[in-house]
Formats: C-alpha cells, sequence, structure tokens
C-alpha cells in the first residue's frame, strides 16, 4: 500500500479524499494555487505544495507542476478528485513515466470513455441502448443547424469533453442552435480546453439517473446500484438521491448489467458512472460515462457502507476486489443537497466574497439518521471567481426515502452561511415540494416548478404562526437579559408588558408572552448573538435563522424568509403609520448581476435592442450568461468594455 498520496485538486473533494487517505494511514500532500494559500484541504494535508497563480490552467491544469510536485515530496500516487486533470489520458500516462501510480482508470478507458463522441461509439459497438445524434465532430454553426435539422428539435449541444453541465445548451430551434453552438464552444474551449461539441437528441420529459461500476485489475467489475440526479439547473445537478424512485430491481438489474458490460468492454479498473437518460416508462439510453469519482458520490457510500476512495485506492495498489455483486446491497435512502455560493433570487447567479459565518449542522447518526457534510471551506475563508462555486455537499440517510427528505430538511435549516449568497432556501423550498417528495422527476423539475425563478417559497398560515412565536420568544429572551442587573432580575415594582405585536409580511399579529414563553425561552438554550434557533414550540421542534435587525429579526426557515418585528401595542400604531420606502429605479440601466468577466458586449449606443436579444456576455466561476434585454430598449450608452472585470451591481450600460 502506499504511504503517500498527492490530492491534485482543491474544495470539498480534496478534503473528503484526505479523510479516508487518513483512516488508512497515509500521508497526503495538498497542492494549492495562490488563492487557496490558506485553503481547508490545505490546512488538512500533511504536507502542501504551491503550484501557480488562480488561474486553473496555470496551477491545477498543469501537469508538468503536478508531477514536479510528487517528486518534491515523493508521492507515490495521486487521486485525481473530479474536475481538472482527472479525465485526461495524458495526465496518468506522465505520471506512470515519472514512475507514480494515478488512482484512477487506465488511460486506455479514460480515452474510450471519457471523450463522449467516442463512449457512444463503443457503448453501441457493446450493445448499450444509446440516444440518437451525430457522434461527428461539428465544425462550424451551419453544420450544427443542419444537423439538428436532422434529427430533430428539440437538440442537446454538448461539449466532447468535461462536465459539470459546462457547455451544454438545449436548442428548439435553428436560432438557438447557432447561439448555442457558439457559446458551447466558448464554454468548453474555458473549462477543458478543448472546443469540440455534439448534438444528440434531447429527450423530453427524461429522468437523468446513472449507475456506479467499480472495477480492478484482474477483471473484476460491479455495480453499486444508481443514483437519481433529476433535480438539475442548466445541465448542473443540484440534488442527488440513491437508489432512485423510479427503478424497480428488474430495470436496476438491467441497468447495472448494461453498465457492467461496457466497463468491462474497456477495461475499466477504478471507479466509475455510466448516464443514462431514462424515461418515464424506465425506457433507458445511454448518456456517457464519467471515468471518474463523481460528485455525487456519498449517497452511493450511505446507502451500500462502501468508501469508494478507499475502493479506488485498493486497486490502483493493485489489490482485487473484495467485494462481488452478491454482497451489494442498498440499505435505507439517502438525499445529497450541494450548498453553492448563488443568488437564487437574481437567477442563480454566482456570488464570491468572505464566509463572516459558516456554521453547517453537526455531522453525526442517531436515531437510525446519518447527517454528513462534505466541505472544503471554512469561516474566514474565502469563495473565489476562479473555480466552482460550490461551498458543500450536505447528504442525510435513513431508513426511508420521507425520512431522508425530513432530515435534510433539518439540516438545511441548521446549516447558517454569512457574508456571501447561497442557495440553501432554494434547497429548502424543494425539499417542501409535494411534487419533489412524491418522487415524480424530470430534468425539467426546477423550470416546471419554478417557472418564474426562485422567489421564496409560499408564506402559508402555518409557518407564519410558526415564526411569529419565534420571533416573541427571541424577543422574551433578549428583554429577560436586559433587564437583568448583576445576574439578577431587576425589580422596580412594575410589571412587564405581557402583549407584544410581531409584524410580518405586513400583517401585524397579535402574540401574548405567558408563562409558557418563559418555559419556552428557558428550553430554547438560545442567546443573542446565536444564529441558528432551534426549540419544541409546542407542535414538533423546529430550527429557524435568526439575524438581528431593527426592532426584531430576520428569520428564515423551510424556504421561508421573512423580517419580524417585535413591537408593543403603542410602537405597533405608530409603526402602521410609517411610509414604505420604495427601491431606487434601475429599470433604464444594465447592472452586473454578479462579478465576473465581460466577455462581449454586442450591443452599441444608439442601437435598438428588442426583448429577448442579448445586451452582454458575463463570463463568471466558467459559465457564461447571457443578459438579455427584457423589453425593447435603446441603448443610451455602454459603460464598460470586453475584457473589464466588473462587481456586483456595476452599470455594464444604460438606456434611453
Amino acid at each position: 500500500m502506499f504511504k503517500k498520496m498527492l490530492i491534485a485538486n482543491r474544495g470539498e473533494i480534496a478534503c473528503r479524499i484526505i479523510k479516508t487517505a487518513r483512516r488508512m494511514g497515509i500521508r497526503t500532500v495538498a497542492v494549492h494555487s495562490d488563492a487557496d494559500a490558506r485553503a481547508l484541504h490545505v490546512d488538512m494535508a500533511d504536507e502542501k505544495v504551491h503550484i501557480g497563480p488562480p488561474a486553473a490552467a496555470q496551477s491545477y491544469l498543469s501537469i508538468e507542476k503536478i508531477v514536479e510536485a510528487c517528486r518534491k515530496t515523493g508521492a507515490q500516487a495521486v487521486h485525481p478528485g473530479y474536475g481538472f486533470l482527472s479525465e485526461r489520458s495524458a495526465f496518468p500516462r506522465a505520471l506512470a513515466a515519472a514512475g507514480i501510480t494515478f488512482i484512477g482508470p487506465n488511460p486506455g478507458a479514460i480515452d474510450a470513455m471519457g471523450d463522449k463522441i467516442e463512449s457512444k461509439k463503443a457503448a453501441a459497438a457493446a450493445k448499450v441502448s444509446t440516444v440518437p445524434g451525430h457522434m461527428g465532430i461539428i465544425g462550424d454553426a451551419d453544420e450544427a443547424v443542419r444537423i439538428a435539422g436532422e434529427v430533430g428539435y428539440p437538440v442537446m449541444i454538448k461539449a466532447s469533453a468535461g462536465g459539470g453541465g459546462k457547455g451544454m445548451r438545449i436548442a428548439h430551434s435553428e436560432a438557438e442552435v447557432r447561439e448555442g453552438f457558439t457559446r458551447a464552444r466558448s464554454e468548453a474551449k474555458s473549462s477543458f480546453g478543448d472546443d469540440r461539441v455534439f448534438i444528440e437528441k434531447f429527450i423530453l420529459n427524461p429522468r437523468h439517473i446513472e449507475i456506479q461500476v467499480l472495477g480492478d485489475k484482474h477483471g473484476n467489475v460491479i455495480y453499486l446500484g444508481e443514483r437519481e440526479c433529476s433535480i438539475q439547473r442548466r445541465n448542473q445537478k443540484v440534488i442527488e438521491e440513491a437508489p432512485s424512485p423510479l427503478l424497480d430491481e428488474a430495470t436496476r438489474q438491467a441497468m447495472g448489467g448494461q453498465a457492467v458490460a461496457l466497463a468491462r468492454a474497456v477495461n475499466y479498473d477504478s471507479a466509475g458512472t455510466v448516464e443514462f437518460v431514462v424515461g418515464q416508462d424506465r425506457s433507458f439510453f445511454f448518456l456517457e460515462m464519467n471515468t471518474r469519482l463523481q460528485v455525487e458520490h456519498p449517497v452511493t457510500e450511505l446507502i451500500t457502507g462502501i468508501d469508494l476512495v478507499e475502493q479506488m485506492i485498493r486497486v490502483a495498489a493493485g489489490e482485487e476486489l473484495r467485494i462481488r455483486q452478491p454482497d451489494v446491497t442498498l440499505k435505507g435512502w439517502a438525499v445529497e443537497s450541494r450548498i453553492y455560493a448563488e443568488d437564487p433570487h437574481r437567477n442563480f447567479l454566482p456570488s464570491t466574497g468572505r464566509l463572516v459565518k459558516y456554521r453547517p449542522p453537526a455531522e453525526q447518526v442517531a436515531d437510525g439518521v446519518t447527517v454528513r457534510n462534505d466541505t472544503g471551506v471554512q469561516e474566514g475563508g474565502e469563495i473565489s471567481v476562479h473555480y466552482d462555486p460550490m461551498i458543500a455537499k450536505l447528504c442525510t440517510h435513513a431508513p426511508t426515502r420521507s425520512a431522508a427528505i425530513g432530515a435534510m430538511a433539518g439540516a438545511l435549516d441548521a446549516f447558517h452561511i454569512d457574508g456571501i449568497r447561497h442557495n440553501i432556501a432554494f434547497l429548502s423550498a424543494i425539499m417542501e415540494n409535494p411534487r419533489w417528495q412524491s418522487g415524480v422527476l424530470s430534468t425539467g423539475f426546477i423550470a416546471e416548478e419554478f417557472p418564474g425563478g426562485f422567489t421564496g417559497r409560499a408564506i402559508t398560515p402555518d409557518i407564519k404562526s410558526k415564526l411569529a412565536r419565534v420571533a416573541t420568544v427571541l424577543d422574551h429572551v433578549e428583554n429577560r437579559r436586559k433587564r437583568l442587573i448583576n445576574g439578577q432580575m431587576a425589580n422596580h415594582g412594575v410589571s412587564p408588558a405581557t402583549a407584544r405585536v410581531v409584524r410580518l409580511d405586513r400583517e401585524f399579529i397579535p402574540v401574548t408572552v405567558s408563562e409558557e414563553t418563559d418555559r419556552q425561552a428557558d428550553a430554547c438554550g438560545w442567546a443573542p448573538g446565536q444564529p441558528v434557533f432551534s426549540a419544541d414550540l409546542g407542535d414538533g421542534p423546529v430550527t429557524v435563522q435568526v439575524r438581528r435587525i431593527l426592532n426584531g429579526y430576520s428569520l428564515s426557515c423551510r424556504g421561508v424568509a421573512l423580517e419580524a418585528h417585535v413591537y408593543t401595542g403603542r410602537e405597533a400604531e405608530l409603526a402602521k403609520l410609517m411610509p414604505e420606502k420604495a427601491p431606487a429605479d434601475t429599470s433604464k440601466k444594465l447592472l452586473c448581476p454578479m462579478p465576473g468577466l465581460v466577455i462581449a458586449i454586442p450591443a452599441a449606443p444608439g442601437q435598438e435592442v428588442k426583448a429577448g436579444e442579448p445586451l452582454a456576455i458575463v463570463e463568471a466561476m466558467k459559465m457564461e450568461n447571457i443578459l438579455r434585454a427584457e423589453r425593447d430598449v435603446t441603448i443610451k450608452a455602454v459603460n464598460a468594455r470586453q475584457g473589464d472585470s466588473l462587481q456586483v451591481d456595476a452599470v455594464i450600460m444604460e438606456f434611453a
């Protein structure tokens, strides 16, 4: 077994790999760019090596620098994680030439499966069901339009290399093919250094289900069940679960058998994933194979009890799989939520900055429920514009799907982040969504359930009543503290008022401070300044995010965020007389919705632009965001240029 291994990656996956290596007694080496000098994975590793500036092309994507880091530290093996160099066959070849072991599949398997075009050809040869499409390289937009017409709309334009939703576009018309082809090529070039794209038929109302495979260097290949990955936004997975609520045992075995057949055909010898697009009738078609560890691998680990990173390390060391197919049993249900640095209220645009507070729920196993949090950040750390915006992967496991969802909802309520925008409220809203809870899913779920974007979960009378009671208890705790003198409650012969009015969502709700409120204040254990309140207010436990504001609190729970102002009766009367402050008028300005780099500004001063036409293209975290006109406008002035780095709300252009 290896004595020292280097992790050629960063963030949560590097930290996750270090945990397994530490348990196996293997020393670890972290590599880092300038931007990651104080990152969590660097702190966790036994050794660290600086490999260059923030840009991935000059650091994490440099094979030469990774090999040199191995030589410098004496690392015998390299785990690539996912992304970066994990699916480049040149990387394991370079490592082999230097006498270093690659903890992943052999280069031949990467060549055969890592390229989406070649993998579909290999899948067809192995008699695996494949989606209709054009597997050749497409030269220009005109050829893309011709091919799309032959395949039939709608079509999916996809980058041949890489993954993670980058370099992918769905097109329903010739115009969308032309624009999608250009954007997909540009994103693919930026993210993977390979601008080849192909086109395939887009299956309507599909589900995205993948099979985890595991092979060794002795010809043994098994599958470890499936993962449902249909909850996606812009082809980027958001929530995953295992197993799938759609599959029956017969379909699971059929998909697993095809996945194993494909892996055997290319002599696959590590952990990998065979992805399928699946119809609601359980018909399935090969989509692609990822020749690496998947982001969502924890849900498979939770339902099988198998550490995939450990298996990858043992296989790379030449060990034979000790697990046989009959040994694989799926127990319970697991759900994973990806916590992203993005603003759901602004079309999920990336958010960068410092994590002023980062307080995830405690990882634990209690009463048959597991809470696991794979993360690569810590309080005070920086979310950089240079890398993927993922903060953490929050996972829960329970005996049933409904129990796992309930545990996830509670864990999300307890997950406190301050300093940047994040998607926790959005994830919480999904957990409360009846369609999600019923398991009737498709890759169009988010677009269909949130057609106008995310504006917060609908406020029900139940949640409003619950938050009003929470605000009352919070206010009572603070008032009791204010009346303390030298640790004793002050008594001036005047009893404090028991009547309060809580203002929630423009509604004034009368409440009473009673002996029960006193008991709840004692039992909750909350103290002013703490960001999370947890208690049982008589109808079950509740966990709420708390932020102090003038005369009250900003409260967030189960996807609902409200400001709760707590008044005396007289204060409430006066508050009703206060005018509402009107927001600033920005209707004649195009503001940059996130920090990013201006890729192009196709509009010019004096130009008339129709609704829906592009005004600017801004890249953030390797994703190109097209800012379109919301109505017909005439450009008055353009304040930004191609190549400019902009901050949030920077004025890109003004309208007449």
